[in-house]
């Protein structure tokens, strides 16, 4: 274990002024909080923060954040708090310690909850001062190096963690050799077959070429010589996890990889990365479309090099990287590199937020990414922003988007602004109208078609790849959703104050939202809608001196279709006297020298439906019914309206809830005309053919069998529920006429529920 002194004198290294006293301060708190607390290992516990410590020392950061490492577990896993480490080391230390500290009971729901909550708590933190990303990273990267000494079930779930958000977020911020060390720890536990496998087949090959590295650097080298350029020439055998990756990627086996070698050119200055490179291509033939230019176009993690393959010194294949040495510096250590802290920068200000492209990126992800999702939704769109592979385009005005690969337009026109996603219709690649699923390729100029009536559909969700792309369509969803319901429950507001002899309005509802247990007027409105709020209760709430009466529920609308909105929604109320039916069945007589053209007797100031729209809140109840059907509409608690025939029997569970009642009328478009599904019940002979000669009727009658299903058997008839779709009432009854012809059918009804 690391001794104090030693600590301070690797910080001296880089630091000859380090504030020993702080180092020596945060050591002996850690050791005293930590005491006698052991890890997994049988270690004392606080080898691990000096570890943690060790690993910040590489990265040559200074006291404060070595400091941190020492106390980041102080806070969740000893007695320490938050006020006592601001009164010893002062607010600043104590924010970054209190960053790193995981959120403790809370009742979440899941232990996938649990994680997303705690890397929303983490990203937010990192976005205030990225010490605290430096830190956990290299928390993380102890953790991974001695994983092997915690349970099986807890070691796969914390190498899975890793794979999926800790390497991918060390890489997006230029850690390259930190991503590079996770993803091995990584796959070693997720994969240990593949992991044992492929680091058995690269040392085979190592040793097989064993000169060959030292060979074609000797050739680089002396070719520079050559020409008087100084550079450094350095090879590497590509690490076990890479190789896999590529493996899997590209479909290819280990024999057919070709560029397992990789070298890197060190140079001055970025004229001579250019020079290099016309060195190189000059010398050796390059491999057709291997060739990138992240110094003219840097990646947003900072990234800077110029990538090439050639067909190299003996007929290998070899890709190069060629850069500077800040450069390579960015590329090795990424953010931290960055970091530079001064003494004369009050409170250990950084300069990172003015160089580093990664970390703007970061903040602004989080920004994104914060707004409105429940934790498990920000974890799946961290994710999404977190893949490493990327592909550059522009706009028409020559601006650079950088996304992930497999974007689409779609996912184009988010990366440009929220709203150019929301109004996006259609778009232009490369000046060719493409569908809006198009994968986008490096260098395609995307100019997006807008229009001001779009609405995201849902279904893009599935399409998209960015998290970006996919919060803003949840969340355009979501507004659409509470928008229609908002624009339900306004006009049921509006019949229900009408009904009183009042006049409803925003206005006056605003004042007393408290009394509905409400703080906005439009959710309020929405919740009407829904069925959640009773415009009983709205009307109680604005007019106090209004006589009570139940109001109206909503359901969930069920699962056999949805029905477009098109008109306000009148609630039936019982009349004095009269049952429910003879009610409803006296209303519709009123009516019918009126009739809408929905069908005969039907109210003209009802609710009128017509056809299928995912995007509606009205929904058949699950019997059916069908255009010339009497039909009245029930609310029950949940999302909508169901619709029964008049004769289902089921309504009789509403005769005592009259205010659930709203007239429903059919609207048929002809133009458009759409089946719809009925339940009908059959009782046929057991013998061969019955079931031929009834489907050959139904089909004669130009109805569709949906669905087909055997209630009842006995030795001579058989009960058949079909469920079958028709045009309206006159074919079903058509239908159930021909059917009960039928020399092999006793009796052919229609079901109700």
């Amino acid at each position: 274990m690391m001794r104090q002194y030693e600590l301070v004198e690797r910080v001296q290294r880089y630091k000859p002024d380090v504030n020993e006293a702080l180092l020596n301060k945060a050591y002996v708190y850690a050791m005293q909080k930590h005491g006698k607390q052991k890890r997994a290992s049988g270690d004392p516990y606080i080898s691990h923060p000096l570890e943690v410590a060790a690993i910040l020392t590489d990265m040559r950061l200074d006291e404060a954040t070595i400091a941190v490492a020492l106390l980041h577990d102080t806070i969740e896993d000893t007695s320490a708090t938050r006020d006592e480490i601001d009164d010893l080391f002062g607010q600043d230390i104590g924010a970054l310690v209190e960053g790193l500290t995981k959120i403790k009971k809370l009742d979440l729901v899941s232990k996938r909850a649990k994680q997303a909550e705690n890397l929303r708590k983490l990203l937010l933190a990192i976005s205030d001062d990225v010490r605290v990303l430096l830190v956990k990273l290299a928390d993380r990267l102890h953790n991974m190096r001695t994983l092997g000494h915690v349970p099986p079930e807890k070691r796969a779930r914390i190498a899975e963690e890793t794979m999926d958000i800790y390497a991918p977020l060390a890489g997006r911020m230029g850690m390259q050799d930190m991503r590079d060390e996770l993803e091995e720890l990584a796959f070693r536990y997720i994969n240990p077959e593949a992991h044992d496998t492929v680091t058995k087949r690269l040392a085979d090959l190592s040793a097989k070429n064993r000169d060959l590295i030292r060979t074609i650097e000797q050739d680089f080298s002396a070719l520079f010589a050559n020409h008087k350029l100084e550079a450094k020439v350095k090879g590497r055998q590509k690490k076990p996890y890479s190789v896999f990756r590529k493996m899997q990627s590209k479909s290819l086996s280990f024999e057919q990889l070709s560029d397992i070698y990789g070298f890197r050119i060190i140079v001055e200055d970025i004229a001579a990365c250019y020079q290099a490179l016309g060195i190189v291509h000059t010398r050796w033939s390059v491999v057709p479309g291997r060739f990138k230019d992240y110094i003219s176009t840097p990646k947003q993690n900072d990234y800077r090099s110029i990538h090439t393959t050639i067909v190299g010194p003996s007929r290998q294949r070899i890709e190069l990287q060629i850069r500077t040495a800040r450069m390579h510096e960015i590329a090795e250590y990424g953010v931290a590199a960055h970091a530079l802290y001064k003494d004369d920068l009050k409170g250990g200000e950084d300069l990172l937020s003015r160089d580093s492209r990664a970390y703007s990126w970061l903040r602004h992800t989080i920004e994104q990414l914060s707004e409105g999702d429940n934790p498990e939704e920000f974890l799946e769109h961290t994710k999404l922003e977190l893949f490493q592979d990327q592909v550059f385009c522009f706009t028409p005005k020559g601006r650079l988007i950088a996304l992930p690969r497999g974007a689409t337009p779609i996912d184009f026109a988010y990366a440009v602004h929220t709203d150019v996603g929301d109004t996006c219709v259609g778009c232009k690649i490369n000046g060719r109208i493409m569908p809006l699923v198009t994968r986008l390729n490096n260098g395609d100029e995307v100019e997006i078609i807008r229009s001001g009536v779009q609405v995201p559909p849902p279904a893009w969700e599935e399409v998209v790849v960015t998290g970006k792309a996919r919060a803003a369509i949840r969340r355009a969803t979501r507004a659409a959703v509470r928008k229609q319901y908002a624009g339900l429950g306004f006009r049921i507001l509006e019949r229900a104050f009408t009904r009183a002899g009042k006049t409803f309005s925003r206005e006056l509802f605003r004042p007393v939202l408290h009394r509905v247990g409400q703080k906005d007027v439009e959710d309020a409105i929405a919740s009407v809608g829904r069925g959640e709020l009773s415009s009983q209760d709205v009307l109680k709430a604005i007019h106090p001196e209004h006589a009570d009466e139940r109001a109206p529920m909503s359901k969930a609308a069920a699962d056999e279709g949805w029905f477009n909105l098109r008109s306000a929604a009148g609630v039936i109320f019982r009349m004095p006297g009269l049952g429910k039916k003879d009610k409803v069945k006296s209303r519709i007589a009123r009516k019918t020298n009126g009739a809408g053209k929905g069908g005969v007797g039907e109210p003209d100031d009802a609710l009128p439906i017509r056809g299928v729209d995912q995007n509606a809140i009205v929904s058949f109840a699950p019997a059916g019914a069908v255009p010339g059907d009497r039909i009245v509409g029930i609310m029950e608690p949940g999302a909508g309206i169901t619709i029964y025939p008049i004769q289902s029997p089921i309504l009789t569970r509403f005769d005592d809830q009259p205010e659930r009642w709203i007239d429903i009328r059919w609207d048929i478009d002809e133009a458009t005309k759409t089946r719809f599904p009925v339940r009908i019940l059959v009782n046929a002979l057991n013998e061969p053919g019955s079931l031929a000669e009834m489907t050959d009727v139904i089909a004669q009658r130009d109805a569709n069998i949906r669905a087909l299903s055997t209630l009842r058997i006995a030795s001579d008839i058989t009960e058949l529920m079909m469920e079958i779709e028709v045009w309206d009432l006159k074919q079903l009854n058509q239908l159930l006429m021909q059917l009960k012809e039928c020399a092999c059918v006793s009796t052919a009804t229609r079901l109700y529920e």
